[in-house]
């Protein structure tokens, strides 16, 4: 699409912008529908901060929250999800943008909602659940179609959110079964519950629906017998009205609600002109319709005129914003309509109208969403091929569950059949120290048999590789020279990996002593990744630059190197990736050399949680993180934590021992710290107690949080024990209050 009607059509704005926008709009409530004002009414006064409202579809749950949102006094916040948000680095933005409509603090923390893994508990939702519970008024936040995020990932981030929302407020949760969360909640007395029979309707219901809907020939006794039949189903009785209204007969339907269903929109849809039933039946392959969607993917010029018309018409068309521009279909109908599109017109033009949607919203640089597609249209290959593109894209927002939904999906024939995705996917699992997943990928990375590539295809594929091999070290540092030197030969000036060769070129550098040579190489990698919009280069590069200075007595110029590698991490929101521990611990060892050491405190607390992801998967950088921190505590008076920190080192050198330099310089720093007696100090939480230190704030039973964590239950009782000892605390509630108050959760 030319730039200048794409601006044109989405106001300039990139189109995921926009569908994040639509998303958190409060739909318009048809003032004609059947009131639930009693059940809201009551779910208000019951004072409950969470009210569940779960029904099965066509209950009615998303129309009585507009109605609700439509009449309610205090300040409203809305979010609707679909399938593609079921990931905290989704999710959670959607969530905070809602809440930005009545709290400053969330709108400024929205951004920082990008967090990978233990970040994402750790931090992000501590930082949402803060911003609600200082929210400076009551408030009301509907959350729409729950049950398309079931992952346990969201579930306990969402805890984590509800457990702070003050009194006065309350948070709606609505979707087609109840969260699982929600038992836990119910313990605690603190949810309102709408069940399926709380929205059933009556004969009197009934009656309303059939006049607003043009049905007012149907006598009292048929009237009855139909809500009997329905068993006060809503949508069933619409639909019903609607048959009826054009002259059917809808009392002789019969059937569970499905069957039902699908009977009773084949009456309805069978009494509309063919192409209206075919731009319905076309077009419900989008989840968020709008013109320009549907004129693109249909290839038609009169999309807004249709859904215009379909809206006038009650035919089970939401619109998603106040402008009309987006829109949704019933979830129930949209499933009809898709069967019916494969019934009728077959797979394969269902097929070829996902890779028509897949293009558009490539286009629009939708790139998730054309993904989604692909996988729909059984794209395998070019799905695969854009998911490599993307990738390492999703890494840095945080998206990695997505990206393992995708994968799983695509089937590892396919995956192992992509060396790019292949690459991707390793790099990946070694940025966030996976060592299960990143083990498993090296393998396959290894295997991969380049000889019958073209030869310009061959020489990228081993450079990508020799730099995998490069950073997991597992050969020895001779080997990571070697490879390093392959890769800045043969990877390309103008190829997007370039970056990370030169940093790859400059850390063997490092580990063959030559820190001189290396700080050029370094100085390169940081131009090129800024140029690149390369972030997590120009992270992992400043704090070597960084080192360099220090060690030759330049702390001006180590602060300005520091200083840039922290403000890369602060601009990239990349809180908590283990390619930040570095730079945080060479800048808090900057700060507490300045004479800062409040900053230095909270940037060595940074440091430290980040480390979780530092693993033997890379070495070298896990090592150097190690001694940094182990440095930076004795700045601090921490000796105790060296000693510690050390211990890691020792059992990251069991698994690589050979890493050249790095080894040197932390054997000289423990004889240095073994010429003054052992002091009193911290004893630090270890990687895996991190990771379990954010599960204390939810109500997950220890059996639970073994089952997240793939532990055993004995084995988070003495974890937990241990985070007790170190916190000097007695209860879950007193480690997380010290936690925060510390830095290892929330900012």
């Amino acid at each position: 699409m030319p730039d200048m009607l794409r601006e044109s059509l989405l106001g300039g704005r990139d189109l995921q912008a926009v569908l994040l926008e639509s998303k958190t709009r409060v739909p318009p409530w048809r003032t004609n529908a059947v009131s639930r004002r009693r059940q809201i009414a009551d779910a208000r006064a019951s004072g409950a901060r969470v009210v569940s409202i779960a029904a099965p579809a066509g209950y009615g749950k998303s129309t009585m929250l507009a109605e609700w949102a439509a009449t309610e006094t205090r300040r409203v916040a809305w979010a609707s999800l679909e399938r593609t948000d079921d990931d905290p680095a989704s999710l959670l933005p959607i969530v905070a943008s809602a809440c930005a409509s009545f709290s400053s603090v969330a709108e400024a923390v929205v951004d920082e909602m990008r967090g990978i893994g233990a970040t994402a508990l750790g931090r992000s939702a501590p930082l949402l659940a803060a911003a609600v519970s200082s929210a400076p008024e009551d408030f009301v936040l509907f959350i729409d179609d729950l049950h398309l995020v079931a992952s346990t990932a969201c579930q306990d981030a969402l805890e984590v959110i509800l457990a702070r929302v003050p009194a006065g407020s309350q948070v709606v949760l609505a979707g087609r079964q109840a969260p699982p969360l929600l038992a836990r909640l119910r313990a605690q007395g603190v949810v309102w519950e709408v069940s399926a029979a709380d929205l059933s309707l009556d004969v009197d219901d009934a009656r309303v629906l059939f006049d607003e809907a043009g049905a007012t020939d149907v006598a009292a006794s048929e009237l009855a017998g139909i809500v009997a039949k329905c068993e006060g189903w809503p949508t069933g009785l619409y639909l019903s009205a609607l048959v009826a209204r054009t002259g059917g007969d809808a009392t002789t339907v019969t059937g569970d609600e499905r069957y039902v269903a699908d009977y009773l929109y084949r009456e309805c849809i069978s009494r509309l002109p063919e192409p209206t039933q075919r731009f319905l039946r076309r077009s419900a392959i989008l989840e968020q319709v709008s013109p320009e969607a549907c004129n693109a993917v249909l290839q038609i010029e009169d999309a807004r005129s249709r859904l215009y018309e379909l809206e006038e018409a009650n035919l089970f068309l939401v619109p998603m914003d106040r402008k009309r521009s987006w829109f949704r279909y019933h979830g129930l109908f949209r499933e009809y309509l898709l069967a019916e599109l494969e019934r009728s017109e077959g797979s394969e033009a269902a097929a070829g109208l996902h890779r028509r949607a897949a293009t558009w919203h490539e286009e629009q640089g939708a790139l998730a969403f054309a993904v989604e597609h692909l996988l729909q249209a059984n794209e395998s290959a070019r799905a695969a091929a854009l998911v490599a593109d993307v990738g390492l894209v999703m890494y840095g927002q945080g998206q990695v569950m997505t990206t393992r939904r995708w994968l799983d999906e695509l089937g590892d024939d396919v995956l192992t059949a992509n060396p790019a995705l292949v690459v991707s996917r390793t790099w990946t699992a070694l940025l966030l120290g996976e060592v299960r997943e990143g083990e498993k990928w090296a393998r396959l990375l290894d295997a991969v048999d380049a000889s019958g590539f073209g030869d310009d295809d061959r020489v990228l594929f081993e450079s990508a590789r020799a730099m995998v091999r490069a950073a997991m070290c597992v050969h020895g540092y001779e080997r990571v020279v070697a490879d390093a030197a392959y890769a800045l030969e043969h990877e390309p000036e103008e190829s997007p990996w370039r970056d990370q060769a030169l940093h790859l070129w400059g850390s063997a550098l490092l580990l063959s002593a030559d820190p001189g040579a290396a700080r050029g190489f370094f100085a390169q990698a940081v131009e090129l990744a800024t140029v690149m919009q390369n972030p997590d280069t120009v992270i992992l590069s400043e704090p070597e630059l960084a080192l360099i200075a220090i060690d030759e007595g330049r702390w001006v110029a180590a602060a300005a190197h520091a200083q840039r590698g922290v403000d890369a991490i602060d601009a990239s929101h990349m809180e908590g990736y283990p390619t930040t521990a570095l730079a945080l611990a060479v800048a808090a060892r900057v700060a507490v050399h300045s004479g800062d050491r409040e900053r230095g405190e909270r940037l060595l607390a940074r440091s430290m949680r980040a480390r979780v992801g530092c693993t033997h998967l890379l070495p070298w950088l896990s090592l150097r993180v190690r001694l940094q921190l182990a440095k930076a505590h004795v700045m601090l008076g921490d000796r105790s934590a060296a000693f510690h920190l050390l211990a890691e080192c020792d059992r990251l050198l069991a698994k690589r021992p050979d890493v050249g330099a790095i080894a040197t310089q932390i054997e000289e720093f423990r004889a240095g710290l073994a010429i003054e007696p052992h002091t009193e100090g911290t004893v630090p939480l270890t990687p895996a107690e991190l990771r379990l230190l954010p599960y204390l704030q939810t109500h997950l039973t220890i059996a639970e949080i073994g089952q997240r964590l793939y532990v055993s239950r004995n084995t988070v009782s003495s974890q937990l024990s241990s985070i007790y000892r170190k916190l000097a605390v007695t209860t879950r509630g007193g480690a997380v209050e010290r936690a925060v108050a510390i830095g290892l959760l929330g900012g």
